[in-house]
C-alpha cells in the first residue's frame, strides 16, 4: 500500500511526527492506511458484537480524511503506549494551600505528559498582598503560580512533537484582575497558557450602566484580614452556593472592559467565557458548575471534566467543486455522523486516564465533542461567500444536521448499551439546550434515556486539517491561499513548509494556475470582524458544548471598533470568544520563519490539544 492520499508534504510529516505509531523506535504504522485500521480495530475491540462489520464501518469513515479523530485517538488508539485518548480535561478545584497547589500541579503535569490538554480556573488562590490564614505569610497571588505551571509545562513533550497546552481562567471579580489580562503584555511569560476571564451577566450590565464593580474574596478565605470589610455575596468556584465575600476594592466597570480590550488588541490574550450562559446551557446543570475549559475554549467542562473530540472533513462531501452543479452530500454527512458518534463512545471504554477522578468524570458523563473542519474551503467549492447569509444558511443546516444525528444515534445507543451514569430524565430533559431539539429526539430520551450527555463541539481542529491536505481548519475562513508555516520537528527544532490551501489547489488543478480566482476566494484577513461573529453565532444553537473561534482582524483595525466585539459576542449568545489582530508580540497567526517572535497565538498548531 502507498500513502497516496498525501497530496501535500507537511500532511505526511504531520502523519509521521504526531500519529504514525512506532514502538521502541521501529515503524509500526507503514501507511496512513496502517494507522486508519490500527484505530478502527481498537475502536471495535468493545463492541459486545459484530466486531468485524463496526470496524469496517470505522475504518471506511476515517478513509480519506472524512472523519478526522481528535489528535490523541489517532496517536494512542491501538498501540501500547500509557496514554489518554482524550484531547480535554479541567483539572481539580485548587485549595488555596501550598499542598494543595503543589498536588495539582503534579497532576497536570502527569496529565499533559500522558498528552491530555488541561485548563485551570485559578480563582480559588487568594489575591496578591494578603496574609495566609495559618502562617501569617504573604500570598503572591494566582499569577505568580500560573508561571510555575508554565515552567512545568515547558518541561514536557507530549505524546508525539507537540508541546502541552494549557488554558487559565479567572474570575472578572477577583481583585488580581487586572494582572491576570495584563500577564502577557511582554510577550514573554505564560507562553503555554491560554488565558481567559470569567465574564459574569452581572458584570455586562454593570457595563452598560457604568457601575462601580466589586472585586472580591470570600470571607472563609481571608480570615482576620476581612475585619471591617463589606460583604457581598457570591457564588464563587468550588461552592455550590452562594458565600460571603468581602470586598477589597472596586474599579469601574467599563475601565476593566476596556483594559481586557486593550489587551486582546494588543496582543492577543485574553479571551472571555461567558461563564452565565455556559452554565444555564450545560446539559448537566442539576449536577455540576462549569468555570473553566479546555486549552482552546470549545469543551466548558467542571473539575476533572474530560472530553473526547472528533470533526467530519465537510470538503470530502462536496460534489462537482467549482461547477454550476456543485452541491453537498447531507446525506453522507448524516451517515458518517452516526458512526463517527459511536467511534467516539467507545473511545471512553478503551481509553486510559492519568487520574480516577477523570476516568470516573468521562465514564459517568461520557461527553463527546463531535464538529466540523473544513468549512471555509467547503463554502469556496460550493461557490458560497463565508460573509453571506447562504453561506451561513448552509453552514447551520449542516451544524442542526451533525447535531440532531448525533442526539438521535446516542438515543439509539442507550437503548443498546444503556444511558450515561449521570442521567436524570427529568432534570435533562429541563435543560435549556435539550428544550430546543426536536420532539422526536426529545421523546426518545425520555423513553430510552441518552448514551452521552453531551455530543457537539466545533475544535480548532488545526493540526488534523493539516493532516487532511491542508483543508481550512475548524470553522475559520480560508487563513490564506498560500503561505509559509512553522512546525515542530520531532527533535523539537522547527521546518517551514510552504502551504497552499486545500481549495485553493483544486481550483488551480481544474482552471489553472493562472485563472481568474471567483469572488469566494476570501481570506480571513478580508472578512470584517461582524462576518466572523455571525458565523460563529449562526452555529452555536446546534452546539451543546462550545465553539473555537478566531476573530481575525487586520493590524490597523481602529481600537474604537475593536472594543465592541466581545460585547457583541456576548449579545449574540455565543458562549466565548477570542480575537487576533497582528502585533509586535505575538506577530501572526501562521507565520513565516521571521515572524511571531515570541509567544504562539491561543488557537495555532502548538497550542492547541491537537
Amino acid at each position: 500500500m502507498t500513502d497516496d492520499y498525501f497530496t501535500t508534504p507537511i500532511s505526511h510529516h504531520i502523519w509521521d511526527t504526531k500519529y504514525r505509531y512506532r514502538a521502541n523506535n521501529s515503524i509500526v504504522d507503514n501507511t496512513i492506511v496502517e494507522t486508519w485500521q490500527r484505530i478502527a480495530g481498537a475502536l471495535a475491540g468493545v463492541e459486545s458484537y459484530e466486531q468485524s462489520r463496526w470496524e469496517e464501518q470505522f475504518y471506511n469513515v476515517l478513509e480519506g480524511f472524512k472523519f478526522l479523530p481528535g489528535g490523541r485517538i489517532q496517536a494512542g488508539a491501538g498501540t501500547q503506549r500509557q496514554v489518554t485518548l482524550f484531547n480535554c480535561f479541567v483539572m481539580g478545584l485548587i485549595e488555596d494551600s501550598m499542598d494543595s497547589i503543589f498536588d495539582h500541579l503534579k497532576q497536570g503535569a502527569l496529565t499533559m505528559q500522558q498528552g491530555g490538554g488541561i485548563g485551570y480556573d485559578f480563582s480559588t488562590l487568594r489575591p496578591r498582598g494578603t496574609p495566609a490564614r495559618t502562617t501569617g505569610t504573604i500570598a503572591s497571588g494566582p499569577v505568580s503560580f500560573m508561571r510555575i505551571w508554565d515552567s512545568t509545562c515547558a518541561t514536557l513533550l507530549s505524546t508525539g512533537a507537540r508541546r502541552g497546552a494549557m488554558m487559565a481562567t479567572l474570575r472578572c471579580d477577583h481583585p488580581d484582575i487586572e494582572e491576570f489580562i495584563s500577564a502577557k503584555k511582554g510577550g514573554q511569560e505564560l507562553q503555554n497558557f491560554n488565558l481567559s476571564v470569567q465574564i459574569t451577566d452581572e458584570f455586562m450590565k454593570a457595563i452598560d450602566r457604568n457601575d462601580e464593580w466589586a472585586l472580591v474574596f470570600p470571607v472563609d478565605e481571608l480570615g482576620h484580614d476581612s475585619a471591617g470589610r463589606k460583604t457581598v455575596l457570591r457564588r464563587w468556584t468550588g461552592s455550590g452556593s452562594p458565600v460571603p465575600c468581602h470586598i477589597l476594592r472596586h474599579v469601574r466597570a467599563r475601565s476593566l472592559w476596556d483594559e481586557i480590550m486593550r489587551a486582546t488588541y494588543d496582543y492577543a490574550e485574553p479571551g472571555v467565557l461567558f461563564v452565565d450562559h455556559i452554565n444555564r446551557s450545560n446539559n448537566l446543570w442539576y449536577c455540576e458548575h462549569i468555570t473553566a475549559t479546555n486549552p482552546c475554549g470549545e469543551i466548558p467542562l467542571p473539575p476533572y471534566g474530560a472530553c473526547n473530540l472528533g470533526s467530519i472533513n465537510l470538503t470530502c462531501f462536496i460534489l462537482e467543486p467549482f461547477t454550476t452543479s456543485a452541491r453537498l452530500d447531507m446525506d453522507g454527512i448524516s451517515e458518517t455522523t452516526a458512526t463517527a458518534t459511536r467511534m467516539l463512545d467507545n473511545v471512553i471504554d478503551v481509553s486510559q486516564f492519568p487520574f480516577l477522578e477523570q476516568a470516573e468524570q468521562a465514564q459517568c458523563s461520557r461527553r463527546l465533542g463531535l464538529g466540523i473542519t473544513g468549512l471555509g474551503d467547503a463554502l469556496v467549492m460550493l461557490g458560497l461567500h463565508y460573509g453571506e447569509q447562504d453561506a451561513r444558511d448552509l453552514a447551520s443546516d449542516i451544524m442542526q444536521t451533525i447535531c440532531y444525528t448525533a442526539y438521535r444515534t446516542s438515543v439509539s445507543l442507550a437503548d443498546e448499551k444503556g444511558p450515561f451514569s449521570w442521567f436524570h430524565r427529568d432534570n435533562y430533559l429541563k435543560g435549556e439546550f435539550v428544550r430546543t431539539l426536536p420532539s422526536d429526539i426529545r421523546d426518545g430520551i425520555a423513553n430510552y434515556g441518552i448514551r452521552n450527555s453531551h455530543l457537539t463541539a466545533i475544535a480548532p481542529a488545526g493540526t488534523i486539517s493539516l493532516l487532511a491536505n491542508n483543508i481550512s481548519s475548524g470553522v475559520e475562513p480560508i487563513y490564506s491561499l498560500s503561505h509559509s508555516r512553522r512546525i515542530l520537528e520531532r527533535d523539537n527544532t522547527h521546518r517551514t513548509y510552504d502551504l497552499c490551501d486545500y481549495a485553493y489547489d483544486l481550483w488551480q488543478q481544474k482552471q489553472g494556475a493562472q485563472a481568474k480566482l471567483p469572488r469566494q476566494f476570501v481570506d480571513a484577513n478580508r472578512l470584517s470582524a461582524i462576518a466572523h461573529l455571525d458565523m460563529q453565532a449562526v452555529l452555536q444553537p446546534y452546539v451543546d458544548n462550545a465553539i473555537s473561534k478566531t476573530i481575525n482582524v487586520p493590524e490597523d483595525y481602529a481600537f474604537a471598533e475593536f472594543r465592541d466585539l466581545y460585547r457583541l459576542a456576548y449579545e449574540k449568545g455565543l458562549k466565548g470568544c477570542a480575537t487576533f489582530r497582528p502585533n509586535p508580540i505575538t506577530g501572526a497567526v501562521l507565520a513565516t520563519a521571521g515572524e511571531g517572535r515570541h509567544a504562539a497565538h491561543c488557537c495555532s498548531v502548538e497550542r492547541e490539544a491537537d
